[in-house]
C-alpha cells in the first residue's frame, strides 16, 4: 500500500511539473493586453466595438463545424506530415541584394530583396508555434539557417499576430542582432513594447498606409484574416504587404483567405515581379480566411492585373507546421496543376532554397517522394 502510494504521489508530481513546463512564460509569451492595445488600435477608422474587421463578411470556423474539430484532431494519425525528412538547401545570401529575389526559410518567413533592399518578413525560429514551449505544433523541419547568420537586413515585417507569423523568442533575437525597424499592422506595436523592443524601431500601419526606407516603400495593404494570441481575438490588425523599390514589386501575402480586394490591390499597386501567397492550412470549415491553392493561383491573376502569366508565383504558409487536415504535399500538387492550367511560373524552394525571379528557375519537384 505504501509503494502504491508513493508511485500515486510521484505521478502526481511529475505531472504537476509538465504542466508547469507547458505552462511556462505563457502571459510573456501571449504579449500584450487589449487594453494596452487599444489606444493605439482604436486610432484605426476599421477598428470598432473593440476589434478589427474584413472588408468581406468572414467566420474562422463555418457556423456548425466545430463539433467534428476535436474527431478530425484525434483521427488524423500522420496525415499532415512528410513520409520522409524535408530537405534543406543551404541559403544562398548574395552580398548584393538582388531586384526581385527571396530565400524561404520556411513557413511564412522569408527574406526577400527588392532593388537592393532586404526585408524580412513573418520571421518564426522557434520550435513550436504555440505560447507553450513544451505544447502545440512543432517545427518538422530545422530552420535552414541561424537567426544570427542573417546578413543585415534594412526591415523586418510583420503580417499578424499569429504565432506562426510572430514568435517572441525569435523578435528578442532580432532585437539584439538586427538595427532594423519591424514595420507592422497597427497594434502589433503593442506587443513589441511588451517584449522590450525600442519606441524608435515600431513603426505601425494601417491598410493603405505607408513607410519608407531609402528608395523602398513598404506598403501596409488588405487581406482577410483574423488576429489574436489569446482569448480575445482581432484587437490587432492583419495585413499583406506591398514591397516597392524604383524598378520592381513583390507582394507578400502573409496569410489571407481569398478576397475580391486583391484586384484592387493589383490596380494600385501591381503588376508584381514577384508574390508569395499563401498555399497551405486550408480547409472547407474555415474558407473565409485561409485560401486554397487554386485561389491562390487566382490571387496571383488579381495581383497582375488579371494578368496570371506574369511574375513569378513563389507559394508560402505550408510544409513547415501542420496546421490542418490535408496531405503534406497536396498544397503544391493542387498548387502546380492549377498554376499549369492558366500559365502562372511557380517556384518552389526548398527550405533555404534562393529564387532570382528575374532569371528562369530549373524546375525541380523535391517534394514528390515526401508524399
Amino acid at each position: 500500500m505504501k509503494t502504491t502510494t508513493l508511485l500515486g504521489a510521484a505521478a502526481i508530481t511529475a505531472a504537476a511539473g509538465w504542466i508547469a513546463r507547458a505552462a511556462w512564460g505563457i502571459p510573456t509569451q501571449i504579449g500584450a493586453s487589449r487594453n494596452a492595445v487599444q489606444p493605439y488600435a482604436a486610432m484605426s477608422p476599421r477598428y470598432r466595438n473593440r476589434q478589427f474587421h474584413n472588408s468581406d463578411p468572414s467566420s474562422v470556423l463555418v457556423p456548425g463545424t466545430d463539433a467534428g474539430m476535436a474527431k478530425s484532431l484525434l483521427t488524423r494519425g500522420s496525415t499532415g506530415r512528410p513520409r520522409a525528412p524535408i530537405p534543406l538547401a543551404t541559403p544562398l545570401a548574395p552580398a548584393q541584394a538582388g531586384g526581385a529575389a527571396v530565400t524561404w526559410y520556411g513557413h511564412s518567413s522569408v527574406l526577400v530583396e527588392v532593388d537592393g533592399y532586404r526585408v524580412l518578413a513573418d520571421p518564426v525560429w522557434s520550435e513550436r508555434v504555440s505560447p507553450s514551449a513544451t505544447v502545440g505544433p512543432a517545427r518538422m523541419h530545422a530552420a535552414p539557417v541561424a537567426l544570427a547568420d542573417l546578413p543585415s537586413v534594412d526591415a523586418i515585417v510583420i503580417s499578424h499576430d499569429h504565432y506562426d507569423h510572430l514568435d517572441m523568442e525569435t523578435v528578442k533575437t532580432l532585437t539584439r542582432t538586427q538595427a532594423a525597424p519591424f514595420v507592422v499592422p497597427i497594434g502589433i506595436g503593442a506587443h513589441l513594447r511588451h517584449w522590450k523592443v525600442p519606441e524608435n524601431r515600431i513603426v505601425e500601419l494601417d491598410w493603405d498606409e505607408s513607410t519608407t526606407i531609402g528608395d523602398l516603400v513598404l506598403n501596409c495593404t488588405e487581406a482577410r484574416h483574423f488576429s489574436g494570441r489569446g482569448l480575445v481575438r482581432n484587437a490587432t490588425q492583419w495585413a499583406s504587404w506591398v514591397f516597392a523599390g524604383p524598378k520592381h514589386r513583390v507582394f507578400f501575402g502573409g496569410d489571407s483567405g481569398y478576397t475580391p480586394r486583391f484586384v484592387e490591390l493589383g490596380t494600385t499597386y501591381g503588376p508584381f515581379d514577384l508574390t508569395l501567397l499563401p498555399v497551405g492550412a486550408y480547409d472547407v470549415r474555415w474558407p473565409d480566411i485561409h485560401m486554397n491553392p487554386e485561389e491562390a493561383v487566382q490571387t496571383h491573376a488579381d495581383l497582375n492585373c488579371g494578368d496570371p502569366t506574369r511574375g513569378v508565383f513563389v507559394p508560402i504558409h505550408w510544409a513547415t507546421f501542420n496546421l490542418a487536415f490535408h496531405s503534406w504535399s497536396e498544397p503544391i500538387i493542387r498548387l502546380t496543376e492549377a498554376a499549369a492550367d492558366v500559365g502562372t511560373t511557380v517556384a518552389v524552394p526548398m527550405p533555404g532554397g534562393w529564387i532570382d525571379a528575374l532569371s528562369a528557375q530549373p524546375p525541380t519537384k523535391w517534394w514528390i517522394p515526401l508524399g
